[in-house]
Order: C-alpha cells, then structure tokens, then sequence
C-alpha cells in the first residue's frame, strides 16, 4: 500500500484506475513515459493495472490521491524539488507533452478524451479520507462511546433523543450533511433558546444527521431554523407555553420538488421522509442545541405528536392561488419556509357545498371553535384546503384574498353570547365588549395553504398559540440559501 513518502522529488507520477476507459486508453502512453524516461503510477482500484508498468505503486488505500487533491484521473503530474509544478487531467495528447516533455506520444489515440472521477473523491470516500487524515474542520466535541456500549442506546441515556431512536452522527455523517450546503459550518444563525447556545451551521446539521436528514435538505433545516430564531418567533414562549405548541413548518416554492416533499395525499401524515426528518431535525435543534425538554422549560400541559415533526409542502401545482410565501413578500417561484406555532389538526368535513358561499360559511364555523368557541380573538390559524374544496373556489373564480375576506366576515361574532358567564360557561371575553362584536382573528392572522389529495372533502384547520403578537408567537418566512 502506498504511503506520501513513495512520491519522487523530481519526475512524472500518474494517477489511474482501471474502471475508467480513458486511464485504460492512456495506458500504452504510461508505458510509452515509463520506457522514454521513468514515471511512478498509482493506482486507485486495481494494484495489477497498467500490467506494463513495473514501476506501479497500490492506491487503493487512497492516501496518496488524497494528499496529490486528485479529482480526475488519469492526472499526470510533474514534480520538481518535492514541488508539483504543472498537472493535467484526462487524455489531451497537446497537455501531456507539455508535462512529460515527450513530443509525438500516444500515436493513434485521439487527441481528447476526457477523464473520469477519481475514487478518493466519491460520497462517503471522501468524508472517511478527512477523518482520516483529521481534516474535518469540525469543531463540535466529540464524544467517545465505550467498545461495549451501544450507540443507539447511549444516545438515549444521554438524553439527545425525542424518544425515538437518532441516527449516529460520525463526523463522516457530519461531513457527508454538510456538503448539502455552501454556508461557513461555523456560521452562527442566532441563539437558540431557553439556553441561548450559538447554533452554528454545523451543530445543525449534527442534529438533521440524528434526525435521518439527506444532505440536500440542509437548507430547508436551516431556513427552519433561522425562522425559529427570530423573535417574533418567540421560540422560548412556545416551549414555555402550558398549550400544545410546536413549530409546524410549510415549504414553498423548487426546492419542494427537488427534495421529495409531499403537498399532495397524506401530506400532513407519515411515509415521506423529507417531510418526516425536516420537521424532526428543528425539534432535535430545539432540544440538543438550546436544551428545550420536556418537563424542564418545555411545560406544555398535553403536548402534541407534532412536537416530534410537523412540516409539509404546500401543492402549489395544483392550486390556483398565489403560494403562502408570497403573503410575506417572497416571490413565487424562490424557495422558503414558513414556521407556525401550531398544533393538532381539526377537520373541516364538508361533502355538499358546491357553492364557496356554503362553503365558506362551513369553514367559518369551524374556525370559531378552535380553542373555545367564547374566545376571541383567540389565535392564528392555517387553513389546509383540500384540493376538492379548492376547486370548489376556482370553478367560481374566486382569489385566496376573497376567501380570506369572507372568512375574516363570517368570524366577526357579536360579543354578548360570549361573555364571561353567559350561557353558564364562566370561559369568555371581558364584560366590557357588551353589545359590540369581536373576531375570532386578528387581522391576516389566518393563513391559507393548498395540500392534500385528489379525493375527498376534507380540509384541515391547525390552531396557533393563543396569544400572538408581542408577547406571543407570530409566524415568520425565510428564502432558502443554498
């Protein structure tokens, strides 16, 4: 096996594997270098090959390759002084002359071909090479886990779990997640409640490694996160809250379908994993970043099995609305996150109205129960309308906006049948609203998002904190960075 001390202070070195058509194309020219005036040669999958070269050196521990930066081979490089000072990639006849110094080599081969990918740099190679050669850059604390123990339950008993068992993050799972993102790892995306710990790029993306994340779903994670950390946000009251708070998390715009996101059947449900581990991956921050658990600063009374994930895409092919994302001034068509604090979902089951005025008027009276029909106003809400109720409104030609106004109309109630007291509930407004009206919402505190599929008229209604605004929770959008 090879070692970086075999590398010739002065001369050729050659870089090559056999699964590679253009090295196996060059290998009369190797031969050609070799009998002109000596060339050293390694090779990355097959010690026998180039079989006429006796000066051939066994790569496939990937050293070498690793130290040479090889991305390509065949790479042709010459040393000088211990200096590498030219280097070419594939076959280019013009090239390799240049390097060797050899005119008229490599006669009846084409001019070009190009090269392939080298071994040290493939998925999950590369990752073991850094580790190996200890350079990660990683700055996490690494914790050792005894020959004897079991990594899946030492993460239980350390307590980084949300209950369910967590993918090991080795620093090659590290490695390997964040290459699914052009951000600094040490970037510092806010602090992250109740115990304020910085939370950088890469201790996040060590929790979407836990969560079961692919690395292309880095950025949704981080967008995620990012609207967690606002403050408007008001991450540390959700956990803090006695409701049934989590953040619900709706994925807008390319980066949905580049993923595997799921905005149609079961959108809300089990069996997509981009949406399963996206969700999983912000809870995870939450907990093992800023230390939020349950029964500690998390006081929430009942809690919610969203609190494990809840985020889905929105199905903005099939809808005839402008996407959620652009209500926060985001353009269609860009990629972004919003995050609610939500919980639960409450059906809306309307199978008659063909007409968006019964139909409306249906929603509406779900909507006027969520927490206590005597609340008002009470939260904000999503509405998930189905895509058969959603045609219901584009056969009429109406716009989201008109069915938001009309919504907003029909939750506007009068306040006496919901004061304190009245019909035996002690539950409801103040006394001081008598004989005036009040709405369950606060202006634009219902969203409207398209999801679900083809069949059955069911759409979905997710309650909010039940105090937005400066001392509550209010939702919050971020575009996706790559």
């Amino acid at each position: 096996m090879s070692d970086i001390s075999t590398l010739p202070r002065d001369g050729l070195v050659a870089v090559v594997k056999r699964d590679c058509p253009t090295c196996v194309l060059a290998a009369p020219v190797l031969a050609e270098l070799a009998a002109q005036g000596g060339i050293v040669v390694y090779t990355q999958d097959d010690p026998t090959f180039p079989e006429d070269i006796a000066d051939r050196i066994d790569d496939t521990g990937l050293d070498v390759s690793h130290r040479l930066g090889i991305e390509i081979v065949p790479t042709l490089i010459r040393f000088q002084d211990g200096q590498d000072i030219g280097r070419t990639y594939g076959w280019d006849r013009a090239e390799w002359e240049r390097i060797s110094g050899f005119q008229g080599i490599g006669a009846g081969l084409p001019a070009f071909r190009p090269g392939c990918g080298a071994k040290n740099v493939e998925p999950g190679v590369i990752e073991r090479l850094k580790v190996r050669f200890g350079e990660t850059g990683l700055e996490s604390r690494r914790v050792e886990i005894g020959d004897g123990e079991d990594e899946f339950e030492a993460m239980f008993e350390r307590g980084w779990s949300d209950g369910l068992p967590v993918v090991p993050p080795t620093e090659e799972r590290v490695l390997r997640m964040l290459a699914g993102t052009t951000r600094d790892p040490q970037e510092v995306l806010g602090l992250c409640p109740p115990n304020l710990i910085p939370a950088t790029v890469e201790k996040i993306a060590i929790n979407a490694v836990m969560a079961g994340c692919k690395p292309e779903y880095l950025p949704v994670v981080l967008a995620a996160v990012e609207c967690v950390l606002d403050p408007a946000f008001a991450m540390h009251g959700v956990l803090a809250t006695t409701m049934f708070v989590g953040p619900v998390v709706i994925v807008n715009g390319p980066i949905r379908r580049q993923i595997g996101m799921n905005g149609k059947g079961n959108a809300l449900g089990q069996g997509n994993r981009a949406n399963a581990t996206i969700g999983r991956a912000l809870q995870l921050v939450i907990r093992n970043i800023g230390g939020g658990k349950p029964q500690e600063v998390d006081r929430a009374t009942l809690g919610s099995p969203g609190k494990y994930t809840y985020c889905f895409a929105e199905d903005e092919e099939g809808s005839c609305w402008e996407p959620l994302s652009t209500d926060f001034g985001i353009a269609r068509g860009v990629s972004a996150v919003t995050v609610f604090a939500g919980f639960g979902l409450q059906g809306v089951v309307d199978q008659k109205s063909r007409t968006p005025e019964s139909l409306t008027r249906s929603m509406a009276g779900s909507l006027r129960g969520i927490h206590n029909p005597k609340l008002a106003p009470a939260c904000d809400a999503v509405l998930v309308v189905c895509p058969e109720h959603e045609r219901t409104f584009r056969n009429a030609g109406w716009s989201k906006r008109q069915v938001y106004d009309e919504l907003y109309r029909l939750c506007e109630m009068p306040a006496d049948p919901l004061i304190a007291g009245a019909d035996g509930i002690a539950e409801g407004v103040k006394p001081a609203l008598a004989g005036g009206t009040v709405n369950k919402f606060r202006p634009d505190g219902l969203m409207i998002v398209r999801a679900g599929g083809g069949a059955g008229m069911f759409s979905g209604i997710i309650a909010g904190w039940s105090t937005p605004g400066p001392t509550g929770s209010l939702p919050v959008c971020r575009e996706v960075k790559s």
